[in-house]
């Protein structure tokens, strides 16, 4: 069964001569539990393809469906509902609050939904311990490595048991070693944890630990491929002329 779907997903900024086309009819399923890692030339409209799937923006033409939903039909109260509860997100830049520990943060979309602190704070310890950050929820980021702060993000983002986890260049801001161990953390979440994660990265390497690489150029799809490992990840990377 299909956990998330674009149908004719387009994208268009500006009009005359400013007009700019950032996604031209796109269509992507994903399943539950799986993997897919978009890559593509700066421009491409890996991003744009994030933020409409994340209902962070709104398509010009096409939809998004969620759970068999059409995100771009719901209300604002409902699309909010559906991104604190569905849709977890990971960033580059962690987004932590500085003065909050990092159960404080991960506890965070729990809180927002209306459960109690304490009871939320007690499910964050729980999502740190997952992964692998049992003695350091009291910790606040700036006490933490730039891959501990990124686990915090991630168990943030699976809080609210999400159906779909979207990470924009999750391992951009980090070394090559903890840039390993998160997109390793993902392939878990992914495998283990049965949720369906759609990754834009720019590394190869990061690529490899997903199910599937999408190659995107001009707004376009022109390469979905199942890959096995880092070689296979290249030599699709080279078919689809972004090497």
């Amino acid at each position: 069964m299909t956990i998330a779907e674009t149908r004719g997903l387009t994208k268009i900024y500006g009009a005359g001569e400013t007009r700019v086309v950032a996604l031209d009819h796109v269509d992507l399923a994903i399943e539950p539990g799986e993997f897919v890692a978009v890559m593509g030339p700066s421009g491409c409209g890996k991003s744009t393809l994030l933020n409409l799937m994340g209902g962070l923006d709104t398509p010009t033409e096409g939809s998004v469906v969620l759970d068999g939903r059409d995100i771009a039909a719901m209300s604002d109260d409902e699309l909010t509902s559906v991104r604190r509860k569905r849709i977890g997100f990971v960033f580059q830049f962690f987004n932590l609050i500085p003065v909050l520990t990092a159960a404080e943060n991960a506890s965070l979309p729990l809180v927002l939904d209306g459960v109690p602190p304490k009871e939320a704070l007690g499910r964050a310890e729980e999502m740190l311990a997952k992964v692998g950050l049992t003695h350091r929820s009291g910790s606040r980021p700036d006490q933490l490595s730039g891959g501990q702060q990124q686990r915090v993000a991630v168990a943030r983002a699976l809080i609210t048991d999400p159906a779909l986890v979207l990470a924009d260049e999750p391992t951009g801001n980090l070394d090559s070693r903890s840039s390993e161990e998160i997109a390793g953390l993902l392939r878990q979440v992914s495998g283990e944890w049965g949720r369906a994660i759609l990754m834009v990265t720019h590394d190869p390497r990061i690529a490899a630990h997903a199910d599937r690489i999408v190659f995107m150029r001009d707004g376009r799809i022109v390469d979905d491929t199942r890959i096995a490992n880092s070689d296979s990840a290249r030599d699709a990377m080279e078919r689809a002329g972004l090497l």
